[in-house]
């Protein structure tokens, strides 16, 4: 039975991509919360606007754990975006009196500095998406130990190019070209 780390299909990496965003999620869950405890004030809003976003785009990498980084940085940005107008009208501040995880989902009053905290969030979760996903990749899944070349592991070679028959463009051969890959 194959581990994890030695299958080569995305299913792995999909499993190991959701671990790693509920981490990030549970990790910015709990800087959220002592951000409220320990901080006052301005820090502690705008701090918490953007985990929220941050949070957001955890949440939809854990979600769809194949999504680009822009595209999931765009959706928390776009939901944290509409939670905020939503504040426009009552609904939110009447559910934030009956509860308090309505009033840390939603919020109560709209700021319409909020969306520029908002957009810091997504900017800041973008690119702790990119250095996790450049170290991960940088670790790789030991091709090399096992003696694979990471980019053509897996690849078909071709039999080297016969020079006494005319070459087949089509198929991406070159005259003279040998050791091809498809």
């Amino acid at each position: 039975m194959a581990h994890i780390s030695e299958t080569h299909d995305g299913a792995a990496d999909r499993v190991r991509t959701r671990l790693v965003a509920f981490g990030a999620a549970m990790v910015t869950v709990a800087a959220g919360l002592g951000l409220r405890a320990g901080v006052s004030g301005d820090v502690a809003k705008y701090g918490g606007d953007a985990l929220y976003t941050v949070l957001l785009l955890t949440l939809v990498v854990l979600v769809a754990p194949r999504v680009t980084r822009l595209k999931a940085a765009g959706g928390a940005l776009a939901v944290s975006c509409a939670v905020e107008f939503l504040q426009l009208s009552q609904v939110p501040a009447e559910l934030a009196q009956r509860s308090t995880l309505a009033r840390l989902v939603l919020g109560s009053t709209f700021n319409a500095i909020d969306l520029f905290w908002y957009a810091v969030g997504a900017v800041m979760g973008c690119l702790i998406h990119a250095t996790v996903g450049s170290l991960s990749s940088r670790r790789g899944r030991g091709h090399a130990r096992r003696g694979y070349s990471g980019r053509c592991a897996g690849r078909v070679r071709r039999r080297p190019a016969d020079p006494s028959r005319p070459a087949d463009f089509s198929r991406g051969e070159k005259r003279g070209r040998r050791n091809t890959y498809r």
